[in-house]
């Protein structure tokens, strides 16, 4: 009689177990199943959004959206297929109030351009997330493609600087500036550089055709005393085979540094290693 009770008893037990068991094994199959739902939904969530489009016709003699926020300046040089893939992709920015076209060209462009540019279409950009943090800190230049500088102190010169490149950004983790090909500034730094800058510095970027960059990054440093600041973002170079791709390019940067530098009597730059991050679209932070 006690053998079978104890029988049972160990019974009993035993189906709790197994059944405790079962049930921390559905648990964790919904909690799995939960989670995978929960990755799925915001899969299709952010697909979505890269798969949303927004039309806009752009008009080529004004290229204007008026009251919507900021203006783009795009420089153009006998790249025309170039010219319109920039503004395919700039006149589709939620932000954008106008689109200036610097046209660089003797001869005025043609009637075939003029009518491409009218009826280019595209998609929605993702530039609106740096012309908020431009909002917020509108006399700084905000950018999304860092460069730095350092002292040369290989030949032990205290004075002479050397322009770094991407890589020296992703090796330090510090920049100093960023590139205006790609970034948001005020208006006020344009009639800075073109009526206040030393008039030695506007002439000698215009005769060499580079460091027009570095200049804005010198004048924006020189008047605010802070570093820019780099915006996380997707940049597709399509202008790689520019004078970037060409010998010596690097060479050349670091001269138009140390000649800006003497130009103002002292370095202006000033580093950070800030990155600025969209926390609405990132997954962990």
């Amino acid at each position: 009689m006690r053998g079978s009770l104890l029988i049972n008893r160990r019974g009993v037990q035993r189906f709790r177990q197994l059944a405790i068991g079962a049930a921390g094994s559905v648990k964790i199959k919904l909690l799995l199943c939960c989670c995978i739902v929960f990755m799925m939904l915001a899969l299709a969530g952010r697909a979505s959004d890269f798969m949303r489009w927004t039309k806009h016709d752009v008009i080529a003699d004004q290229l204007s959206v008026p009251g919507k926020g900021y203006a783009i300046v795009v420089n153009t040089w006998k790249r025309y297929d170039l010219l319109k893939q920039s503004i395919s992709h700039y006149s589709s920015c939620a932000g954008l109030d106008s689109i200036h076209i610097v046209w660089s060209e003797p001869n005025p462009p043609s009637e075939s351009l003029v009518e491409h540019l009218n009826h280019i279409l595209q998609s929605k950009s993702k530039v609106e997330f740096a012309f908020s943090v431009w909002q917020s800190a509108p006399d700084n230049m905000v950018g999304f493609v860092p460069r730095s500088h350092w002292i040369d102190q290989l030949e032990g010169k205290k004075d002479y600087y050397v322009y770094g490149g991407w890589w020296s950004v992703w090796w330090t983790g510090t920049y100093s500036m960023v590139l205006s090909k790609a970034a948001f500034f005020h208006k006020k730094y344009l009639s800075l550089y073109s009526n206040e800058m030393p008039a030695s510095i506007r002439e000698y970027t215009t005769k060499n055709r580079n460091c027009e960059d570095i200049a804005m990054s010198f004048l924006v440093a020189n008047a605010t005393g802070a570093p820019p600041i780099w915006v996380k973002g997707k940049i597709f170079e399509i202008g790689s085979t520019g004078i970037s791709s060409l010998g010596g390019h690097s060479e050349r940067r670091t001269t138009c540094v140390n000649r800006f530098v003497a130009e103002y009597g002292r370095m202006p730059l000033v580093y950070t290693s800030v990155k600025t991050v969209d926390s609405r679209r990132a997954w962990f932070w």
